[in-house]
């Protein structure tokens, strides 16, 4: 059956071919994927955010969000923002859907439009869901990961091992000057010829980056200064181009953040076939398969010393990269698309 969806989304500047062309951070991602996979199925939908123009990018219908929502539709689906969750009032379905660690919600201006309206609240995995209280209001809980996005998909299995070379993927301010110090002190010093490329960087924000940035700069300096010891400051990439740098690595170097709630960039390399050491932080052990797609750690000895086997063992690594690709690229966004249609 054929849905009318609408989509709303309150925060940056972003439309569908941003996605494509761009770096674009997870929550805008998630947002743009989602739709074009509702699109994908025959359905119409309408995104409506803070573009500037209306286009039509892979069957979604961009409208700037200042044109207003519409007030009926099949299923209407809230991002993030107190501001949308009473917004499409005549709506057979509402979802509000979120992205960051849901204690916010407890905020007045939430609760009692929640309260209201009672939509249930999506949640991306178990540890993220643990983040808001029962007692919160609101309609159900459910639990609907990210999908994993298309140009990650198409990795093939290896038959030797790639060069040492590690990847950061994440914002700098997520502990990655903790991870130099242990790339300079403790990794580095084991391999010979490893490398650590970071690709992180404000762009992915929008109009919210310069803030970043100039909080990142020290680290990002940092970075750029350690380039003796194998470090390689990139820079983010848009989707289709870091695929094909990832498909040139061989470890995924993530400390893991309390605020994360997915980590697309765990799930991605690991759809890639690139093994990961993170520590047990948040969500980060319903990304990474301990002892099978990579290793979930306890404490910086731990975490240097798993890097280290995996990026000097090419037995083990060869057997993590087929795990990672057998076992970790199943959740697509066509199959988040039929459950954000089963909610009710």
């Amino acid at each position: 059956m054929t849905l009318v969806v609408v989509m709303a989304d309150d925060g940056i500047a972003f439309d569908g071919r941003t996605k494509d062309q761009a770096p674009l951070g997870g929550a805008e991602t998630a947002f743009a994927e989602l739709a074009e996979a509702l699109a994908a199925r025959g359905h119409k939908v309408g995104a409506y955010t803070r573009c500037a123009q209306p286009i039509a990018w892979k069957g979604v219908d961009w409208i700037p969000l200042d044109t207003g929502v519409p007030e009926e539709a099949d299923l209407y689906i809230a991002n993030r923002s107190w501001k949308l969750i009473l917004s499409c009032r005549q709506a057979k379905r509402a979802v509000f859907w979120i992205h960051n660690p849901a204690r916010y919600l407890l905020k007045f201006r939430y609760q009692w439009r929640l309260l209201k309206r009672r939509p249930p609240i999506v949640f991306s995995g178990p540890n993220h869901r643990s983040t808001y209280p029962s007692w919160g209001a609101g309609g159900g809980r459910p639990i609907i990961p990210y999908g994993i996005s298309a140009p990650f998909l198409g990795a093939l299995e290896r038959s030797e091992a790639p060069p040492p070379r590690a990847v950061f993927l994440s914002n700098p301010l997520r502990s990655l000057d903790w991870l130099l110090d242990l790339w300079g002190s403790r990794i580095a010093p084991a391999v010979a010829g490893a490398e650590l490329h970071v690709f992180g960087g404000a762009a992915v924000y929008g109009d919210a980056a310069a803030a970043k940035s100039d909080r990142a700069l020290p680290v990002m300096e940092r970075a750029r200064a350690m380039a003796q010891l194998g470090v390689r400051v990139r820079g983010p990439l848009g989707k289709s181009e870091l695929a094909a740098e990832l498909a040139k690595m061989r470890l995924f170097l993530y400390r893991g953040d309390v605020g994360e709630t997915f980590c697309n960039a765990a799930a991605e390399t690991q759809a890639m076939g690139v093994p990961g050491v993170v520590e047990n932080i948040a969500c980060m052990s319903e990304r990474i398969r301990d002892g099978a797609t990579g290793f979930v750690v306890a404490g910086a000895d731990d975490f240097a010393a798993h890097a280290i086997r995996l990026l000097r063992d090419d037995a083990l690594w060869l057997e993590h990269h087929r795990n990672c690709l057998k076992l970790q690229r199943s959740w697509t966004w066509a199959r988040a698309a039929v459950e954000f249609e089963r909610l009710k």
